[in-house]
């Protein structure tokens, strides 16, 4: 009885090591990251901008309004990979059109005059570093960034006045990328956006600062050549 247990016991174990060896001989190869892609993408945008209004002739007094901005975005990406063992490194750029605004409250209590702040496209060329767990990139992402901002301060058509410039700043993020076959992906982003500051002038001395940075998440797909 014992014998027939210890035969059972080594063909089971001789089986599964002969199972396991065939499983691991039929495996795919691991995903090669490298390589030139294209793809597109959908996303929003929210932020704060921080208006500062310097009174004149009185530096030292300033007043400041923080209003929310926000947005639908999208747009089209193009990049490249090179993979080194588990580390992916790579250049992206990207363009996206965008619809990103919002307005301060009342600057002068009763007045109804505002603050107003749209992006409406911006880009951005950047580097990107990551680790791949096969199919799967998790990657840290930063570099130029560049977009079409206007700023606002509406009181009327007598007493309104307007500032809209491309700006070039700077932003960094970090996404997740899931091949779903040798040339699709899926990916998702998180992203912050600084296009500096624009100034309003008023007069000598007197003027308004917007400070335009915020914050984009987006979904996309790639395909690699």
């Amino acid at each position: 009885m014992r014998a027939l247990l210890l035969a059972a016991a080594m063909l089971t174990v001789i089986g599964a090591k002969a199972f396991a060896a065939d499983a691991i001989g039929s495996e795919p190869a691991v995903h090669d990251w490298s390589g030139v892609y294209v793809g597109g993408h959908l996303g929003y945008g929210f932020g704060s901008t921080d208006a500062t209004y310097n009174l004149p002739n009185t530096p030292t007094i300033r007043g400041s309004q923080d209003y929310d901005t926000d947005g639908f975005l999208g747009g089209v990406q193009i990049g490249y990979n090179y993979q080194v063992n588990a580390a992916v490194l790579g250049i992206e750029a990207d363009i996206s059109g965008a619809d990103i605004k919002g307005h301060s409250d009342e600057v002068n209590v009763g007045e109804a005059d505002v603050y107003d702040t749209k992006v409406d496209w911006f880009g951005t060329i950047r580097a990107r570093a990551g680790y791949a767990f096969d199919r799967t990139l998790i990657y840290g992402t930063g570099g130029l960034a560049f977009g079409s901002v206007e700023n606002q301060y509406l009181d009327g058509p007598a007493n309104s006045f307007s500032e809209k410039s491309t700006k070039v700043g700077w932003t960094i993020g970090a996404g997740l990328e899931q091949a779903i076959t040798d040339h699709w992906s899926a990916n998702a982003e998180y992203r912050y956006v600084d296009l500096r500051d624009q100034t309003i002038n008023y007069a000598p001395n007197s003027n308004t600062v917007f400070d335009n940075a915020f914050s984009t998440v987006r979904i996309g797909m790639n395909y690699k050549f």
